[in-house]
């Protein structure tokens, strides 16, 4: 009876032991699918016009060759064409450019600075946008309406609120 005891005790402890890291990653995944700030959110014309203003926070952050990440401020634009959305992206010879030729993708965020009234110091008006490399050479000439030498074109393929 001693040995069947210890046995189902030896049972529930591997049990919980195995179930443990499971929890652990179910919470931290799911801490970032909750929009805490949706009603701030900025998005189509409104996220477009808000970046474009080159007031806020602006973050691009992509993937460096061994998989670490790679996060900078580095200002970017939008541009609108056909209902689509568009990210522009004027780089210096640096490693997050270097990363956006070599992956073609990343994410950038896009914090509106906060109204000098606001109860948070804090910018929660914006967007983290997600996109990938824009394949048509022709289709990136018509966005280039500045004429930029070098600029890279993104299509937005997602975005949601900044937190």
């Amino acid at each position: 009876m001693k040995n069947l005891l210890k046995s189902l005790l030896l049972c529930a402890l591997l049990l919980v032991t195995l179930a443990l890291p499971a929890m652990a990653e179910d919470a931290v995944s799911s801490a970032s699918v909750a929009d805490f700030y949706a009603d701030a959110a900025l998005t189509g014309d409104d996220l477009m016009n808000a970046i474009n203003s080159f007031t806020g926070t602006y973050l691009v952050s992509t993937t460096n060759p061994d998989g670490t990440p790679n996060t900078a401020f580095l200002v970017f634009s939008m541009v609108k064409h056909e209902d689509k959305y568009y990210l522009m992206i004027g780089s210096a010879e640096n490693q997050t450019k270097a990363n956006l030729l070599a992956n073609g993708e990343g994410m950038v965020v896009y914090g509106a600075n906060p109204a000098a009234d606001s109860d948070k110091p804090y910018p929660i008006a914006g967007a983290r946008i997600w996109f990938k490399a824009l394949e048509d050479a022709s289709l990136a000439e018509t966005l280039n309406t500045s004429g930029r030498p070098g600029a890279l074109f993104f299509e937005v393929t997602a975005v949601r609120s900044v937190g």
